[in-house]
């Protein structure tokens, strides 16, 4: 076949093809322009799941005449003129393919009135046919009515699910869009009946009310307020306590410059921060505003705009990790809202599964077994770091006061201990919990941390150098990065154009598989620039030590040391979970006691 143009219809259904995927994608198009339109109330209005008719009705700044016939043309805008606008991409919208797309495969009619204008006008029909807009009733903004989409692509319509399935993905769309705008608003309905309705937030109080309304109230009751600023970014928003976590990804909302992406650096960098508080396989949960200068960001990867490439990628994942560290480091028990008590059942079975066994006539501090083989004098120094708990428990006795001396801490006194597992404490509130193993496998871990940290990572050279085969890519990674590796402990030679050898470990991992440790490493350093596994592992060791070295279930303590529990509790940072990502506390206010014994009625 020899080289021809394509026909406009054809050219336009290839795009609608990138761009709109199903119902979910045209709502998603349409609300975005009327957001750059300046709408501040948007109605959606949706019949059959989106398939029968969708309808967005805006109150922003309209099109004028002369421009609806041309608002229907590819790459027609009003949002870039030339290529510094392109590189500095302000708006939600800016590649003009979505109305003429949506057009090719449905029944479109576009009425809209300028905001100088004496009336509206209307056009119906696909891109391209030349008609004239005609004279029509409506207010200020502009209304897209689209009916049977994927009328004359009955291929596409086919790969449609239930009506219930695709309304589920539109207001999926709709709830994104919203916590990306909270000071406009907005209505959904299917099928004329009204399912969300979201006023605009006037101030924070609103904005968080959004939140809840989108994410759920446990999820605001549950969260950490974020406000991070540093080398031009800045981070906004609420990240879910470690205790909040989800079995699925379905509870993360990111925004950069307010438009809502996924993208695997800025999830890798959030996923980071929760180190040593997430349980295995569990995912945080976060509502996130990053905002920099817009030409740090490039928004024209992909037709969708759902994917963005920074430019400065390493600036961006350090800045999101040590800012979200940091506030979730300073989360101390009796300071951080408590896991709720009335967990739901699988979340209650989750709980009980993890819970440490209860083996009777354990110390409060049961050394590990040591192994056959002698082991290096810092481990063993650091082993023996589990003594100085016991001391301290015992070293600052905080007895119940017999007369007010001005409110209690925040985790209050020790009353007692209930079945040998759990410290019962009153505080100004009401009934505090403690899971005791729990505390105090916390409390080791993060002073095994710092002792660890404070001393240094020790490097224990290899008997048997290891050779291992790379790409050249990898070996050049290695050799840029040699600093990094040594920093942790690891000691790695460049060989030959492809061979690397690994001649020292950190003592602390010894036995570990060296090869496999330095193959993720240089993974990480080539998709992130950055890795964490030489950490992870120390301190996967140290999380382990801290385990076997904590009080377990069944030792009975005396109230001065469960007082000093308490204590450790609230100086320790992360407290408020053990290392698995279990929560340590719990409480139940004055209120809900009188609530569960009818006081009061």
């Amino acid at each position: 076949m020899r080289i021809h143009a394509l026909p406009p219809q054809l050219i336009n259904q290839i795009a609608a093809g990138e761009v709109v995927e199903r119902p979910a994608s045209v709502v998603k198009e349409l609300l975005e322009n009327s957001l750059d339109a300046g709408a501040r109330q948007l109605d959606i209005d949706i019949v059959g799941g989106g398939v029968r008719q969708i309808r967005v009705r805006d109150d922003g700044g309209g099109i004028d005449r002369e421009d609806l016939a041309l608002a229907l043309s590819r790459h027609a805008t009003s949002k870039i003129q030339n290529l510094h606008d392109l590189e500095r991409v302000a708006t939600l919208g800016f590649r003009g393919e979505a109305l003429p797309s949506i057009a090719s495969v449905s029944r479109l009619t576009l009425t809209s009135q300028a905001e100088d204008a004496d009336h509206a006008w209307s056009l119906q029909g696909e891109p391209g046919e030349g008609e004239a807009p005609q004279p029509a009733a409506h207010p200020r903004g502009t209304t897209v009515d689209v009916r049977d989409l994927f009328y004359n692509v009955p291929a596409r319509r086919k790969f449609l699910r239930t009506e219930k399935t695709e309304f589920g993905h539109l207001e999926t769309v709709v709830k994104r869009i919203a916590l990306g705008r909270f000071d406009v608003g907005f209505r959904l309905g299917h099928n004329r009946r009204e399912v969300l309705h979201l006023p605009a937030a006037e101030d924070d109080v609103g904005a968080a009310g959004r939140v809840a309304a989108v994410c759920g109230a446990p999820f605001l009751e549950q969260s950490l307020l974020v406000d991070h600023a540093a080398a031009g970014l800045r981070l906004r928003g609420w990240i879910g306590l470690p205790t909040f976590s989800r079995s699925q990804a379905d509870l993360q909302y990111f925004y950069v410059n307010g438009r809502f992406v996924r993208d695997k650096l800025v999830t890798h960098g959030v996923r980071q921060a929760y180190t040593d508080v997430l349980y295995h396989g569990r995912h945080p949960a976060y509502v996130l505003y990053l905002d920099l200068d817009p030409a740090l960001v490039d928004v024209n990867v992909h037709p969708t705009k759902h994917e963005v490439r920074f430019r400065e990628g390493r600036l961006v994942h350090d800045f999101l990790f040590r800012g979200l560290h940091h506030i979730l480091g300073e989360t101390k028990a009796g300071e951080a809202a408590p896991v709720p008590l009335r967990a739901a059942p699988a979340q209650t079975d989750a709980l009980l599964a993890h819970q440490a066994p209860i083996r009777p006539h354990t110390p409060i501090l049961s050394p590990m077994p040591r192994e056959t083989r002698p082991l290096p004098l810092h481990v063993e120094e650091q082993r023996n770091a589990y003594a100085s708990f016991r001391s301290s428990v015992a070293a600052a006795p905080t007895p119940m006061p017999t007369q007010d001396t001005g409110g209690s801490p925040p985790l209050g006194y020790a009353l007692g201990q209930l079945h040998g597992v759990y410290v019962l404490a009153q505080n100004d509130e009401g009934l505090v919990l403690v899971d005791m193993h729990a505390a105090a496998e916390r409390i080791a871990y993060e002073r095994l941390k710092v002792g660890f940290e404070g001393q240094g990572v020790r490097s224990q050279p290899l008997l048997v150098p290891l050779r291992v085969v790379v790409s050249s890519r990898e070996a050049d990674l290695a050799q840029q990065h040699a600093e990094t590796f040594q920093e942790l402990g690891m000691e790695v030679d460049r060989a030959g154009p492809e061979v690397l050898v690994v001649r020292a470990m950190p003592a602390v991992l010894q036995g570990a598989d060296a090869e496999k440790l330095l193959r993720d490493v240089l993974s990480d350093l080539a998709v992130h620039g950055s890795s964490g596994r030489l950490r992870e592992a120390v301190n996967e060791v140290l999380s382990t030590m801290a385990c076997h070295g904590s009080v377990r279930a069944n030792r009975r303590l005396t109230i001065e040391e469960m007082n000093g529990l308490l204590r450790d509790m609230e100086r320790t940072e992360r407290s408020g979970q053990c290392n698995h990502g279990r929560p340590t506390w719990t409480r139940l206010s004055l209120a809900d006691l009188d609530r569960l014994f009818q006081r009061g009625r």
